[in-house]
């Protein structure tokens, strides 16, 4: 179950960030970036709807990570789960702003009171508010990950180097976003590169729980020293 979410929250995610996004949104062109989404608003639609169904398979998988790591440290899976909640509940609010874009581009009522050029300006505001926000979501699932890396490494019946992988995941988040809200110089500088590391960190896990699952007998071993 846990491979599978994990699964369904990379493709969402991918596919409603990596490729919705950057096909219709213009960094810099408001004017652009309303053409596009007003010339695919069904693609737009897709790419929100993508957005919105990714933190509901993370609660999911935030209560399998709780299940899967308990029998480590019942104090530091909690903290990873509070981790989660916070960038979740940032996350799912940071949506708000996306589904404001469409009807701020397309109402008629708007039209009378603002000229099509204000229009793009607030709909691109509600763009970039939604990149803060999910740049504020990240750095906690960062946190998150950094607690869930060591969980893992420290499992015995997951692998040491996923641990690691997620780990270098978690910094990874860390520097990007922080960078991306105070030192967007230097954030231009690191990405996209610097995101290779949470995909190979969290596809790393992702493909084990899938293809492998836990050891057993190793979390039975844990369940008993519990």
């Amino acid at each position: 179950m846990g491979g599978v979410l994990y699964l369904a929250i990379i493709v969402l995610g991918g596919l409603a960030e990596g490729f919705v996004m950057n096909r219709l949104v213009m960094p810099g062109d408001a004017a652009a970036t309303a053409h596009n989404i007003l010339a695919s608003p069904l693609l737009w639609r897709l790419g929100v709807a993508g957005n919105l169904i990714v933190p509901l398979c993370a609660v999911a998988l935030t209560w399998v990570f709780y299940l899967l790591l308990r029998p480590v440290s019942k104090r530091l899976v909690l903290l990873s789960v509070f981790f989660n909640l916070v960038s979740l509940a940032v996350e799912a609010v940071s949506k708000l702003f996306l589904l404001l874009v469409e009807p701020i581009l397309g109402n008629a009522g708007y039209l009378k009171a603002f000229e099509p050029r204000q229009l793009q300006v607030l709909a691109d505001l509600a763009l970039a508010s939604h990149g803060i926000a999910f740049n504020i979501a990240l750095i906690f699932f960062g946190c998150g990950c950094l607690v869930d890396g060591y969980l893992i490494f420290r499992s015995g019946y997951l692998p040491k180097a996923v641990g690691i992988l997620m780990q270098l995941a978690g910094l990874a988040y860390l520097t990007a976003c922080l960078s991306a809200l105070f030192t967007p110089a230097f954030a231009e500088l690191i990405t996209p590169a610097i995101l290779v590391l949470p995909l190979v960190g969290e596809s790393s896990l992702c493909l084990w729980l899938l293809a492998k699952g836990v050891n057993i007998a190793k979390w039975n071993e844990r369940i008993s020293a519990g």
